[in-house]
């Protein structure tokens, strides 16, 4: 079942698969890039490892902000990166297909972009 979260967002629940092109393909936007995108990600974790240990370190406020701002910036990075490929896999699949498909596809996009921008 899928659902509306409160931010508009999309839900689903385990196991369902809202995406037509994933049911066609067998893959998500990101899957040609999983490799990366987990090398990517363990790098982000550890930078927020590291600010825990700024933290308990008492490392000075400024520097420890400066650290917030890089993991901030690389989760933004990756995620436009999800955004990219989602629309280049899921809304093209989508957009060829038509109808109220490609309504919500897009419409989902969209809900997408807005909460990257409230971030």
């Amino acid at each position: 079942m899928t659902t509306a979260g409160a931010d508009g967002g999309r839900s689903t629940t385990a196991g369902e698969d809202p995406c037509a092109a994933h049911a066609a393909t067998g893959e998500h936007g990101y899957t040609k890039e999983k490799d990366a995108h987990l090398k990517r990600l363990r790098r982000i974790e550890g930078q927020v490892r590291g600010l825990q240990r700024m933290v308990e370190e008492d490392v000075y406020c400024i520097d420890v902000l400066t650290q917030v701002s890089a993991s901030t910036k690389a989760l933004q990075s990756f995620a436009l990166q999800l955004l990219q490929e989602h629309l280049r896999h899921c809304v093209a699949h989508a957009a060829k297909e038509g109808g109220k498909e490609m309504d919500e596809k897009v419409e989902e996009a969209t809900a997408a972009v807005a909460r990257l921008l409230r971030t």
